[in-house]
C-alpha cells in the first residue's frame, strides 16, 4: 500500500539522529528547498587547492592560475618577476632579462612565453636572483623559438625547477657556457672566441661540470714572436739571425669530445672556467735589430693561468731565450744558441734557435714550436747559408688548420733561411732579398738580415701573437 510521507511539521527538532537513517534513505529529492541548512551540517568549509573556503562564501584561489601581463617589448631591459604571473616576452629588437623574485615560498612560480618566436636569435635570461635554478647557482638562458615553460619554486636546495616545458629543450642555462669577447665563430657545437688584440673574455653562465666537462674551455696562447738579428754595417758580412717564435701552449681536453684536430703540443687538460671576466693579454712581435744589434723580445700573451713568453731574439751577436730562443748571429764566437722553453713549463711552448756556421756571412734559424732552428752553413765570402727557422704547430681549433709559432730564418749571404714549413715566422736576408717579419698573429719569428750591397742594416720584426678560446655551447 501507498506511504504518505512525513512533512517536516511532523518530527520534532532533534528527533532523528544519524543512527535512525539508512544509508543512502535521504536523497535530495526528499528534501525540501532549505529545510537543511548550514546549522544543521557537520562540516561547513570545503578545501579547495589547499584554500578553505567556507560554504555560500566566495574566495580567492592564489596562486594556482596564471595571471597573465601585458607583453614586454625588450629592448635590451629587465623585469622582475611576481610569482602567479606570466609574462609574454617580445626579443624582436633586443635581448631581454626576467628576473626571478628575491625571496620566494615552495609553490611560487612563474609563467613565461616567446611572444615573436625569436628567443634564437635575441635570448632571454631568467636571472636568479640568488636561488638556485635547477639546482645550480646559475642564471637560465632560453635560447629557443617559440618556448614556453612554468618554473616553480620547491627549496633552498634546487630553487627554482622547469616544471612545463613546450617546444624548448633543455632549458637550464645551458648546462654549457655562455660568453662573450674577441671576434665569435662557431664550427658545430662549438663557439670559437678569437682575440687579435687585448680584451675580456666574460663568462655570463658555466656549464655542467664533472662528469660532463662542459665547465671547461680549450685554448691557444701564442706570444708575440721575437725580432731577426741586425747584420753590421762594418764589415757587412756579420749578418743576423732568425728570431724565435712566440711561446706555443694549446689544449684539447680530453673529457670534451671536440671533434678539432690538435698539434702535438696540446695538453690534455682544458681550463676550467667560472662566471668571471678573463682579461686577455695578446703579445706583440719584437721590433728587427738594428746596426749590429740583435733583435727585440716578442712579448707574452695571457689567458687566466696560462701564459706564453715572447720568442727570443735572433742575434747579430749570440741568441737569446724565450718562448722559442733565436738564432746565432755571425758575430756569436762562442755559437750561443737561445734556449726554448724559458721558462719551462709542460708540454714545453718552444723549441732552441740554431748555431751559425762557424764563420761570418751566415746565422742560425730562429726555434719554432715544434722543432729547433736550423744551423747556418758556410760563411765569407761566397758561401754563406742562412739557417731555416724551426716548425711550428698545427690546429683545428677555430675550424680550419691553422699553422703557427715558425721560427724565423737566419740571414746569409749566397742564400737565406726559410722559415718554419708553415711560414708564419720571416726570411733571412741574403744577397738578393731582404728579411721579412713573421705574420701578423700567428707569433711567427722575424727574419735574420743577410749580406748583400745595398742591403739595410735592420733585421724584420716578429709577427704578433693570438688568443684563441672554444667551448661546446649548444
Amino acid at each position: 500500500m501507498a506511504i504518505n510521507r512525513v512533512g517536516s511539521k511532523g518530527i520534532e527538532d532533534g528527533a532523528v539522529a544519524t543512527a535512525d537513517l539508512q544509508d543512502n534513505v535521504v536523497t535530495s529529492a526528499k528534501l525540501g528547498d532549505g529545510e537543511v541548512t548550514n546549522a544543521k551540517l557537520a562540516n561547513t568549509t570545503v578545501t579547495l587547492a589547499g584554500q578553505s573556503i567556507t560554504l555560500g562564501a566566495s574566495g580567492t584561489l592564489a596562486n594556482k592560475f596564471v595571471d597573465w601581463q601585458t607583453v614586454i617589448t625588450a629592448a635590451g631591459s629587465s623585469n622582475t618577476a611576481v610569482s602567479g604571473q606570466g609574462y609574454f616576452i617580445d626579443t624582436t629588437s633586443a635581448v631581454h632579462t626576467v628576473t626571478l623574485p628575491a625571496s620566494a615560498s615552495r609553490g611560487d612560480f612563474i609563467a613565461i612565453k616567446d611572444y615573436a618566436g625569436t628567443f634564437a636569435t635575441n635570448n632571454l635570461t631568467v636571472g636568479r636572483n640568488g636561488h638556485n635554478i635547477q639546482g645550480v647557482a646559475n642564471d637560465s638562458l632560453i635560447s629557443t623559438n617559440r618556448a614556453s615553460v612554468i618554473i616553480v619554486y620547491v627549496d633552498s636546495t634546487k630553487g627554482w625547477l622547469y616544471t612545463d616545458e613546450h617546444n624548448a629543450g633543455d632549458l637550464q642555462n645551458l648546462g654549457f657556457i655562455s660568453a662573450t669577447g674577441g671576434t665569435t665563430t662557431t664550427s658545430g657545437d662549438y663557439k670559437i672566441h678569437t682575440f687579435t688584440g687585448d680584451g675580456c673574455f666574460v663568462v655570463s653562465c658555466v656549464g655542467f661540470p664533472s662528469p660532463l666537462g662542459l665547465d671547461k674551455v680549450d685554448y691557444i696562447v701564442v706570444a708575440g714572436g721575437g725580432g731577426g738579428g741586425g747584420r753590421a754595417a762594418s764589415p757587412a758580412e756579420r749578418v743576423g739571425a732568425g728570431g724565435g717564435a712566440g711561446g706555443y701552449r694549446e689544449s684539447k681536453d680530453s673529457g670534451m669530445c671536440s671533434p678539432h684536430t690538435a698539434s702535438p703540443l696540446a695538453a690534455t687538460t682544458g681550463l676550467t672556467v667560472t662566471s668571471a671576466t678573463y682579461p686577455i693579454t695578446v703579445g706583440g712581435g719584437g721590433s728587427g735589430g738594428t746596426d749590429s744589434a740583435s733583435g727585440g723580445k716578442g712579448s707574452n700573451s695571457v689567458f687566466s693561468t696560462i701564459t706564453s713568453t715572447g720568442g727570443g731574439p735572433g742575434g747579430q751577436g749570440c741568441g737569446q731565450s724565450g718562448g722559442s730562443g733565436g738564432g746565432a748571429g755571425a758575430d756569436c764566437s762562442g755559437n750561443t744558441i737561445g734556449a726554448g722553453n724559458t721558462p719551462p713549463v709542460s708540454p714545453p711552448q718552444g723549441n732552441s734557435g740554431g748555431p751559425n756556421g762557424g764563420t761570418t756571412g751566415s746565422a742560425g734559424g730562429g726555434g719554432g714550436a715544434t722543432t729547433a732552428g736550423s744551423a747556418a752553413s758556410g760563411g765569407w765570402p761566397g758561401s754563406g747559408n742562412g739557417g731555416n727557422g724551426g716548425t711550428g704547430a698545427t690546429s683545428s681549433i677555430n675550424g680550419t688548420p691553422t699553422a703557427r709559432a715558425d721560427g724565423g730564418g737566419g740571414g746569409g749571404e749566397n742564400s737565406r733561411g726559410s722559415p718554419g714549413p708553415g711560414n708564419t715566422g720571416g726570411y733571412g736576408g741574403y744577397l738578393y732579398a731582404d728579411a721579412t717579419g713573421g705574420s701578423a698573429n700567428t707569433g711567427g719569428g722575424g727574419g735574420g738580415q743577410g749580406y748583400g750591397p745595398g742591403r739595410p742594416n735592420n733585421g724584420a720584426a716578429g709577427g704578433k701573437g693570438i688568443v684563441i678560446i672554444r667551448y661546446k655551447y649548444q
